[in-house]
Order: structure tokens, then C-alpha cells, then sequence
């Protein structure tokens, strides 16, 4: 028993370590972290890179580079023009207290009395610790206390660009990348899912 208690400790640790770790070069297909693309016309297409709230900014905008010179290669042509590019940021809110849960706000429906007059309501748990069957309205479990004592920004980016391709040498223009020379610089800093 002891033993698959502690498999079960360390399969949950495992689990807890493949979920903090920061978005891979990977496509989006099933998931809504990753690469996609979409294409507008037969040298044209919208790119876009997703990540987590573990994966920075420059990471995320390098991984929309490296798709779209992979993209250029992959349909034949040798430079792209980035038409349109933006990076998004989403930020939000997350409790940042080790006893807080989002999905339980310490609510019971289990009202011993309704309406104005319910000082006190039944608290279920009672059997897990001793004391009064009944709580007071503005005690332990109280609907309106008991959320996270601190918060901390979460922010997740999508970038996202239009490029347009073209065959032969690569014009003198700043918005022109050679595909071949954008895979070869940022092969090393491409992470890849482990397999």
C-alpha cells in the first residue's frame, strides 16, 4: 500500500513538471498553444505562434520567425515579406496563496435557513474536526472570504504576422527575410516537444 501511495505521489509530480514548463515549437492541432497558419493566397499566408504564461515575449516572437521561413522552404520559395506583424498579451489575475482553489470559493448550499434572517448555516465538514455543527454567517466558511491573501499578473503572448513569399535572390529591404539564412540562426534556439 505504502508503495503505491508513493507511485502515485511521484506520477502526480511528473504530471505537475510536464504542465510547468513553457510552450514547445510545436503546431497548435488540438491544443491552443503552438504554431498555425492560414493561407490567404498561394504566396500569402497569416502565421501565428501561441504560448503559455511561462513562454516570454522574444520566445514566442522567434518561434513565429522560424514558422514562417519554414513555411517559405516548405512551399518552395526562398524569402518572405513580413506584410503586417503584432504580438498580443494576455494578462490576468491569479490567486497566489497555497490554500486557494478557483473552483472551490467556500459556498455551501446546504442553508439551514434562507432569506434575511439566516445567521447560520450547516457546514457539511463537520465531521473531519470538532466544533459546532452550525457556523456563523461571517466565520471559517463564510461565501465571501476565504479567496487568495495575494495576486499575482499571469500573461500569456500571441504573435501573429502576414507574410508574403517570393522566388530568387532576396531584395534590399529591411522587411525581406532569406528563409534559409532564418532557419540556420534560430535552429539553436528552436525547444521541440520531447517525443
Amino acid at each position: 500500500m505504502k508503495r503505491l501511495t508513493l507511485a502515485a505521489a511521484f506520477a502526480g509530480l511528473a504530471l505537475l513538471g510536464a504542465c510547468a514548463t513553457s510552450t514547445p515549437y510545436q503546431p497548435a492541432a488540438g491544443t491552443e498553444r503552438g504554431y498555425s497558419e492560414q493561407r490567404i493566397e498561394e504566396n500569402r499566408y497569416q502565421v501565428q505562434f501561441a504560448g503559455n504564461s511561462l513562454t516570454d515575449r522574444k520566445t514566442v516572437e522567434t518561434y513565429l520567425l522560424y514558422r514562417a521561413a519554414e513555411l517559405t522552404k516548405q512551399n518552395g520559395y526562398d524569402h518572405f515579406r513580413v506584410v503586417r506583424r503584432d504580438t498580443d498579451a494576455n494578462t490576468k489575475l491569479v490567486g497566489d496563496s497555497a490554500f486557494y482553489d478557483p473552483f472551490y470559493d467556500h459556498f455551501f448550499l446546504n442553508y439551514r435557513y434562507f432569506g434575511p434572517r439566516a445567521a447560520y448555516f450547516r457546514d457539511p465538514y463537520r465531521r473531519f474536526y470538532p466544533g459546532p455543527s452550525y457556523v456563523s454567517r461571517f466565520g471559517y466558511y463564510d461565501p465571501f472570504w476565504g479567496g487568495p491573501a495575494e495576486y499575482r499578473e499571469q500573461t500569456s503572448y500571441l504573435a501573429s504576422a502576414e507574410i508574403y513569399m517570393g522566388k530568387g535572390p532576396k531584395p534590399d529591404d529591411v522587411a525581406y527575410f532569406d528563409a534559409s539564412q532564418v532557419i540556420f540562426n534560430l535552429t539553436g534556439s528552436i525547444v521541440r516537444p520531447d517525443a
